[in-house]
C-alpha cells in the first residue's frame, strides 16, 4: 500500500497528487490542439504547458512549507495492473459559475478503463472511499473566464497509460515517484 506521511505546519507549500500522464509526443499533440482551440474560442487564459498535462487520479494533500514527504509503497517500482488505453473525444468548459473555469478534454466510453483503474488503484492505496466519489476523467488545457459548450473532436486524443506518477505541484510539477503498470 502507498501512503504519504505529512506533518501539519501553518503555510501550504504545494500539493501532492497521483496522475496519469501522456508521453511527450501525445502531450505535444494535446498542447498544439489546445492552442488551436484557444484561438477558436477566443480564450485569453494561458495554456497548460505540455509537460504538465495529466489526468488527476487522487489528490493526496497539501505540503507545508519546509516539510518533507515520505512516500512508501510495497510494490517497488511497479503496480500489478496492466497498461490500458484512454481516449478523449470532446472538449468543454467545466463549471457554470463565473470565474476561472477549466477548459478540458474529456470523453465517454474511451475512459471506462481509466475509471475502473482508478477504482482498483483506490483499493490498492487504501482510498476506497475517495475512489467511490464521482470521477470525471479530464485533461485541463487552460483556465479562462469564458465558457465553451461541449464540442466533439474530429479525431480522439488517445494514449496508453503505462504508469502512475506522484506529482508535487508548486511553481511547476516535480515528479516525485513513478510506478510502472505491469500485468
Amino acid at each position: 500500500m502507498f501512503y504519504a506521511i505529512m506533518s501539519s505546519k501553518a503555510r501550504v507549500d504545494g500539493r501532492l497528487f497521483l496522475a496519469g500522464m501522456p508521453d511527450a509526443a501525445i502531450a505535444a499533440k494535446i498542447f498544439w490542439l489546445a492552442g488551436i482551440l484557444k484561438r477558436a474560442h477566443k480564450f485569453c487564459g494561458e495554456l497548460i504547458a505540455a509537460d504538465r498535462l495529466h489526468v488527476s487520479l487522487f489528490f493526496l494533500g497539501a505540503l507545508r512549507a519546509g516539510e518533507d514527504c515520505a512516500i512508501c509503497h510495497e510494490h517497488g517500482a511497479t503496480l500489478p495492473i496492466p497498461p490500458f488505453e484512454v481516449s478523449f473525444d470532446r472538449t468543454a468548459t467545466f463549471g457554470r459559475q463565473p470565474g476561472n473555469r477549466p477548459f478540458v478534454l474529456f470523453g465517454g466510453d474511451g475512459l471506462s478503463q481509466l475509471k475502473s483503474f482508478r477504482q482498483q488503484l483506490g483499493v490498492e492505496l487504501g482510498l476506497k472511499r475517495a475512489a467511490n466519489r464521482k470521477f470525471e476523467p479530464h485533461v485541463t488545457l487552460l483556465y479562462d473566464q469564458l465558457h465553451a459548450g461541449e464540442y466533439p473532436l474530429g479525431e480522439p486524443i488517445a494514449w496508453t497509460v503505462n504508469n502512475v506518477v506522484l506529482v508535487h505541484s508548486l511553481n511547476g510539477h516535480e515528479h516525485v515517484a513513478k510506478w510502472r503498470l505491469v500485468g
